[in-house]
């Protein structure tokens, strides 16, 4: 279910994406595609109770990059000239590449492969978890952080109230994702995947939510007329 949902979610944002044509709709698709990716894997992993080697080297990329995809998005969205969402594009292109390199010439430790367990970097060499962090710590402050400071900002303006409320769902969402991981990696597994998929949807609210400036700004434009 929790890969389902993902892939409806990756299908809205790029179809939000097309319709739009804006950076971090396509991001946050990217990221959502790699969650539903990810989710695949595990659920293979529950069925068969067994993990491939080759297929966990690729599912532990793909689960510790999502969030920087899903941070990139957010760096589009919040800031005004793009520069700085182009640097962190940059940043993530090739952390990811340097990241799968390293995940697919590293020594696992196969006993540590439990079948049919969420193992999070537990079987991966300390050397390339450390690129875990490189994404998943920058990743998390772009999300949550661009969540916080967008509340903050449309807080008091009336017509983009639906934008803070769509951060607040984001802010949730991370947060409740951030946290699942974290304790999966401490091999606490247990409610991670309903935490998942909860956050998933927390997330995917918020981005559908959020929409664009313009409607706020055609909102505060007809109050304007109406009372004039």
């Amino acid at each position: 279910m929790t890969a389902v949902t993902g892939f409806v979610f990756t299908y809205l944002l790029l179809k939000q994406y097309l319709a739009r044509r804006q950076p971090h709709q396509l991001a946050w698709a990217v990221g959502m595609f790699l969650y539903a990716a990810a989710a695949v894997i595990e659920t293979v992993s529950e069925y068969t109770q067994s993990w491939d080697p080759l297929v966990y080297r690729f599912y532990y990329v793909m689960a510790a990059t999502l969030v920087l995809y899903l941070g990139l998005g957010t760096v589009y969205l919040i800031f005004k000239h793009k520069i700085w969402g182009h640097i962190y594009l940059a940043y993530t292109l090739a952390l990811t590449a340097v990241f799968l390199y390293a995940s697919l010439n590293a020594q696992l430790v196969t006993a540590k492969l439990v079948p049919g367990i969420t193992v999070g970097g537990n079987a991966m060499a300390t050397t390339v978890r450390l690129f875990s962090f490189a994404c998943t710590i920058p990743g998390t402050l772009a999300l949550l952080g661009g969540a916080i400071y967008s509340v903050i900002r449309f807080a008091a303006k009336r017509e983009y109230a639906y934008r803070m409320w769509a951060n607040v769902l984001i802010a949730a969402g991370t947060i409740a994702i951030a946290t699942a991981g974290a304790l999966a990696r401490r091999g606490e597994a247990v409610g991670l995947y309903p935490a998942e998929m909860a956050g998933a949807a927390l997330l995917l609210w918020g981005f559908m939510k959020a929409g664009s400036l313009k409607q706020g700004a055609a909102a505060a434009r007809a109050r304007a007329e109406t009372s004039t």
